[in-house]
């Protein structure tokens, strides 16, 4: 088929002709999504490596671990500033040398304190992929595809998730089952973190292959080549000097929210603004990334092998991704709140039956032991829970922010939450060893509490957005 027949053919089944690149960039920007995905969730085959080379307690472990949260934090918070400066572009290419520099620097740690900082200065870089990421996508794609290219995002996370969990299961393998044993001249646990510097070289590469935003270079008075990148992505017969005088007007409307737009209310905040924390508090309190931070300890610290942990640890990860999957087909069709309310009650239930199963657990050291029934209990529970969040919590939370809060305080009103977000998360996940270390089914009671006390929230307080348009909300 010659090149104008292709245009010709796509252009009577309403795709663009450049279809394939705008594929092609969309999937390159979420790069950044799978390194966010990869990078969190690698850290869980290296627990028990990283416990037994520098010889730390429970807390700093969890510190360890979590520590990268705050670097998250940061990275999200100046991600956006940093991206109309500087362009959308160089902050992905920022990313990937911060994302190649923490892989690097965590592979080859002199101490517990340095692997701390490797891990900080990984986690800027997932904060600065989870915000720019997901921006750039929306900026490029065409309005009629913008939904699907958008999932590219959440799709790559739970991808870098299943593919680090791959890799760990592949390295201990090679390393006779031993998070400590010798491997290319290092511990299994070191390869494990030091895999990320390849996944890092692919983006920081592909994104020299990539268009800046038409949105930035406009904002940087580029028109010309604003609308040479429209023209390779927008559809056939799009009249690009009016997109421009649209992008243009939409920048020169937009209202700058500030944390001042905010307050209001009986409780100093909006009530818009609670149920937005809220709904990013109440995502991690359930104790989601406990599973994909520590599943490996979980499951040896009940008695399961090392290599059979690994695995489990894999499974999940492909429990997630098709819940995410059945998410993104629904979410549309059945409402956010629908969704939302079966996951909590899948979520309560699966983790109430952890709890039950882990409180069989007897023994200390390597003489852990739980019995058979309750051993399949737990297995079955854990992954109950990671598909009940997968296919609504886990998308449906990141939906109703991005479309329930009016314009005029969306921008503020995002970064508060997302912020709520990463410091619940960060005390989940620092809290965890020294909860295990106390009371392991009393670590997942009070997580099934959260989980049940999300459904009257839910229920209650939550606005359902399906149907709506964003004028609507505010």
């Amino acid at each position: 088929m010659t090149s104008t027949a292709s245009a010709e053919h796509q252009a009577r089944q309403g795709r663009p002709p450049h279809l394939t690149f705008v594929v092609f960039i969309a999937a390159t920007a979420a790069m950044g999504g799978f390194l966010f995905g990869y990078d969190s969730a690698v850290i869980n085959g290296a627990v028990e490596g990283i416990r037994g080379r520098f010889g730390v307690a429970s807390g700093t472990l969890g510190t360890v671990v979590a520590i990268a949260l705050l670097g998250a934090a940061l990275g999200a918070m100046i991600a956006g500033r940093l991206a109309d400066r500087i362009g959308r572009i160089k902050v992905m290419q920022l990313a990937a040398v911060l994302f190649f520099i923490s892989g690097l620097g965590s592979m080859l740690p002199f101490a517990v304190w340095d692997l701390a900082l490797w891990r900080v200065v990984g986690g800027v870089a997932i904060g600065m992929a989870s915000v720019i990421a997901p921006a750039y996508i929306a900026e490029v794609s065409p309005a009629e595809y913008r939904g699907r290219l958008a999932s590219f995002q959440q799709g790559a996370i739970v991808l870098g998730i299943a593919v680090s969990q791959l890799v760990n299961w592949g390295v201990v393998t090679l390393a006779n089952g031993d998070q400590r044993g010798p491997l290319l001249g290092l511990e299994a646990w070191q390869i494990m973190l030091g895999i990320e510097v390849l996944p890092a070289l692919a983006y920081g590469l592909m994104s020299l292959r990539i268009p800046e935003s038409p949105r930035y270079l406009i904002l940087r008075g580029r028109h010309a080549e604003a609308t040479r990148v429209l023209a390779d992505v927008e559809a056939p017969g799009t009249d690009l000097k009016a997109r421009v005088a649209e992008i243009t007007a939409g920048i020169h409307g937009e209202h700058k929210s500030g944390w001042r737009d905010l307050l209001g209310g009986r409780a100093g905040l909006l009530p818009i603004v609670w149920i937005g924390i809220g709904l990013s508090v109440f995502q991690q309190l359930v104790g989601i990334n406990v599973i994909f931070y520590y599943s490996n300890s979980l499951w040896q610290s009940v008695g399961v092998n090392p290599d059979t942990s690994f695995f489990y640890s894999f499974t999940t990860s492909i429990i997630n991704i098709a819940g995410t999957v059945i998410a993104m087909l629904f979410v549309d069709r059945v409402g956010r709140k629908p969704l939302a309310l079966v996951g909590s009650v899948g979520m309560a239930v699966s983790l109430g039956v952890a709890a039950w199963a882990f409180s069989f657990r007897t023994g200390t050291g390597d003489a852990i032991h739980m019995p058979h029934a309750q051993g399949t209990a737990a297995l079955i529970a854990a992954h109950g829970f990671v598909l009940f969040f997968a296919l609504s919590w886990g998308v449906v939370v990141w939906v109703l922010l991005g479309e329930m809060f009016p314009g005029r305080v969306r921008a503020a009103a995002l970064g508060v939450a997302a912020s709520a977000q990463w410091v619940a998360n960060f005390a989940v996940s620092q809290s965890f060893p020294s909860l295990s270390d106390w009371n392991l089914s009393g670590a997942y009671v009070m997580y099934t509490v959260f989980a049940l006390l999300s459904i009257p929230f839910v229920w209650l307080c939550v606005p359902e957005t399906k149907g709506k348009t964003l004028e609507e909300m505010g």
